[in-house]
């Protein structure tokens, strides 16, 4: 499977300049077909909505599987015991049950993950950038998609001195706190990347010294999950003025990535001067704003629940209904928020049909 010729298209798309749309949906079909073929539960959604080889035509015909049959169900071509690595959700109690995403080999991952970071959050250059990480490492977290994407960052991208800053005893103030200083007194640019909730114990601690640092040009921040009951709520607006202030940087700087363990692709803002920002992905994946239990697509403008098409998505399915409401705008997508009301109904039966359809 790891040197299948699906996986060495995938390969090829992923660094092609441009592809047409037809070049997508033709690979989106041929994804279809091979998950179609070896993901029984999907096969099973996918008879019960009427949608076979034959009727799906484009990948807007393909149905999107609930984010949350990820824990209710194995979603995989392969066994899940052969794949290289296995990402869960994280969770917030114990007894949760966690989505898992099946991965046969992790090249896709990365080769995804890396294509899109060049490009959003390096801005293209190749050049590396002293790193902070505000997460655990591989070691500490070895099922989390989100530790494996800032290893990934960190390995690829970081410049000598790069380094993790949160550990089993929690977050290491006392290296912050230089490693700001030192970039501040030298004039090297800096990033700090993390979970959103780490920034806000940063800010916390920052405000209690009533310490603040001015970062050099070219320094950058990137957020990510939300804050997930880690630490205090804050609305956006306020997280990241408070985080723009606190490390001198314009909020222009202060990038958001929108991801999530069931997907192999991220999105990213172009900053947060101005909130709700526009969020975009590359050429591999495609979103859809929907009416949660038909999959009716919603006219641009109009709210609904996102639905992402992602090719990198070769081993469990292409195409996922989130619980995160949006609307579509030019250039991508506003993200609204959790499901709520009607929505939420609408994404909990959604999950029920699915389930119903695939123990069948």
């Amino acid at each position: 499977m790891a040197s299948s010729p699906l996986i060495a298209e995938l390969h090829a798309f992923l660094a092609a300049d441009r592809p047409t749309d037809e070049a997508f949906n033709q690979l989106a079909l041929s994804l279809f077909a091979h998950q179609y073929q070896h993901n029984l539960p999907f096969q099973r959604f996918c008879q019960q909505r009427g949608r076979t080889l034959r009727t799906v035509t484009s990948w807007r015909d393909i149905p999107a599987v609930p984010i949350s049959a990820f824990k209710a169900l194995t979603l995989s071509c392969i066994p899940a015991a052969d794949a290289e690595r296995t990402f869960m959700t994280s969770g917030t109690t114990q007894k949760e049950v966690k989505g898992k995403h099946h991965h046969p080999t992790l090249a896709v991952y990365d080769d995804s993950m890396l294509r899109n970071f060049r490009q959003r959050f390096m801005q293209g250059s190749d050049r590396k950038i002293r790193m902070g990480i505000l997460f655990p490492d591989e070691a500490l977290l070895p099922n989390s998609s989100l530790a494996h994407y800032l290893a990934l960052a960190l390995r690829t991208f970081g410049a000598p001195g790069s380094h993790y800053l949160l550990n089993e005893a929690g977050l290491d103030h006392t290296r912050l706190h230089a490693e700001l200083a030192h970039a501040q007194q030298s004039g090297e640019p800096y990033a700090l990347l993390g979970a959103s909730y780490s920034f806000v114990h940063m800010l916390d601690e920052l405000q209690r010294l009533g310490k603040s640092f001015v970062l050099p040009p070219g320094s950058r921040v990137l957020d990510t999950g939300g804050f997930k009951g880690q630490s205090r709520e804050l609305s956006m607006d306020a997280f990241y003025t408070q985080l723009a202030g606190a490390l001198g940087l314009g909020r222009e700087h202060c990038i958001n990535m929108y991801g999530m363990t069931e997907l192999s692709t991220q999105f990213y803002d172009a900053g947060n001067a101005t909130l709700p920002s526009v969020k975009s992905g590359p050429h591999w994946i495609r979103t859809c704003v929907v009416e949660p239990l038909s999959g009716e697509e919603l006219p641009r403008g109009e709210q609904g629940v996102l639905a992402h098409c992602d090719l990198a998505n070769f081993n469990s399915v292409t195409t996922i209904l989130t619980e995160d409401v949006g609307v579509a705008v030019e250039g991508g997508f506003l993200l609204l928020g959790r499901a709520q009301g009607s929505a939420a109904k609408g994404c909990s039966l959604a999950v029920e049909e699915f389930l119903q359809a695939a123990a069948a």
